[in-house]
């Protein structure tokens, strides 16, 4: 696990104390959330692509890193990318089937 924030600690320790009260969301906020959801998640279009070999092993992995179906982390990756909310996170995996990693660390050091 990764180590805690000071601001995640703070969260942590009122927790343990008691400190933090749950409340319930208000039908307005409620409706507001489940609206966006919907429309969020509304998949209403096929695409079909065609990807490398390799590519789609290096996919099927992270996928399976991360615990998703490597459809929805293909559609995750480019909802976040339109979005404008792609972060790109390092994998525990090694790009096996293309040297990439290999060959980025060696680019950069």
């Amino acid at each position: 696990m990764k180590k805690l924030d000071q601001y995640e600690e703070d969260i942590l320790d009122a927790y343990e104390k008691g400190q933090l009260i749950s409340t319930e969301p208000s039908k307005v906020d409620m409706d507001g959330v489940k609206v966006a959801a919907q429309s969020t998640f509304l998949k209403d279009r096929r695409v079909n692509i065609r990807l490398s070999s390799p590519d789609l092993m290096d996919i099927k992995a992270r996928a399976l890193e991360d615990g998703v179906p490597y459809q929805t982390l293909i559609a995750s990756v480019l909802h976040k990318y339109v979005s404008g909310r792609l972060v790109e996170t390092p994998s525990h995996l090694t790009a096996r089937s293309t040297g990439r990693t290999i060959m980025r660390s060696r680019l950069n050091g």
